[in-house]
């Protein structure tokens, strides 16, 4: 493992993560995220087909500043060669620092090709992939796993050691199956059995929405460190919240709907650099701006006129008249 991870992961400081979630952690969204405390950040999901086709818009998905360090590219697919070249050329062209396998992705489309949490009906190919991706790179090779396809095959601690004896050298569990998709709740009994059952770090995963939880999964389950998914979106901060939580410190507030605006500014600014088309930019960012809005009095309204904007001095507007009337509003 690289040092930096190894240091992380062996620090007793329990690192936290950003999780892989495709449309959602973007560069611009993980340097954010970094700069609120997430101590390694991984890419979207990506596909081992479009890497070895060359396609563009896949290979820019694999694009990210060095200030995002220590960063993980996600890969998937089914096929153990095909997920090898990729995985080569993805160190050889963009030198992440290491190589994350996604045996979680629940979605139809990608199960339907046996790959994320598809492949998990099929434990030799998982095993097989692992030892073709670990023998293919010199980077560290770790894998990101849900506890069983289905709730007759949720098998978490079996999965988990198979996953190690072939070669990876850490282990995210988000545990739900893929047939629970995101709905009840994760079984962190679970990613307990797995962290007693390996011996290399188990990076717990699910229903880490408040900086407490981040502080009671791991009092739960032992883990070595926290992955932190839909809990993030719209709110960088909790990365921040969860470090206090663990460290038995009083958690941040929220923040107020001026500072959570000046954030939602900042994190535009950089997807709009990034992307370099402003309309493109703003279009894909409303989902972004929808997160931030949340829970906010009268939001909704807001919402709705912010899934408008194609400017950034647009959203501006919109967000500083909202201020406005909601610092003048009677106490």
């Amino acid at each position: 493992m690289s040092a930096k991870l190894t240091d992380l992961l062996t620090s007793g400081s329990v690192p936290l993560y950003l999780a892989p979630q495709a449309g959602v952690s973007e560069s611009p969204f993980r340097r954010l995220c970094r700069e609120y405390g997430a101590d390694v950040v991984v890419s979207e999901f990506v596909s081992a087909e479009g890497i070895r086709r060359h396609d563009r818009r896949t290979h820019g998905y694999l694009r990210f500043h060095d200030d995002e360090r220590p960063i993980g590219i996600q890969i998937f697919g089914s096929e153990p060669d095909a997920m090898a070249e990729a995985a080569r050329l993805v160190e050889e062209v963009y030198e992440p620092d290491f190589l994350d396998i996604n045996f979680g992705c629940p979605v139809k489309k990608v199960v339907s090709r046996n790959g994320g949490s598809g492949c998990l009906r099929d434990l030799d190919l998982v095993e097989n992939i692992i030892r073709a991706v670990k023998a293919a790179i010199s980077i560290p090779t770790t894998v990101k796993i849900r506890s069983g396809f289905t709730e007759e095959t949720r098998r978490p601690v079996e999965i988990a050691l198979r996953c190690q004896d072939a070669g990876a050298v850490a282990l995210t569990l988000h545990a739900r199956t893929r047939t629970q998709m995101y709905s009840g709740t994760a079984n962190w009994d679970e990613i307990a059995a797995v962290k007693a059952a390996l011996d290399i770090p188990v990076i717990g995963n699910g229903d880490v929405f408040r900086g407490e939880d981040a502080a009671r999964m791991h009092a739960h389950t032992g883990c070595d460190a926290i992955m932190i998914a839909r809990g993030s979106h719209g709110a960088p901060w909790l990365f921040r919240q969860g470090r206090a939580a663990l460290q038995g410190l009083p958690v941040p507030a929220d923040p107020d709907p001026a500072e959570r605006f000046r954030i939602v500014i900042e994190h535009a600014r950089l997807a709009i650099a990034w992307e370099s088309d402003e309309e493109k930019a703003m279009i894909e960012f409303r989902k972004h701006l929808g997160w931030y809005t949340k829970g906010l009095p009268n939001g909704r309204l807001l919402r709705q006129e912010l899934f408008e904007v194609r400017r950034l001095e647009d959203a501006e507007r919109l967000l500083e008249g909202y201020l406005a009337e909601y610092e003048g509003a009677p106490a």
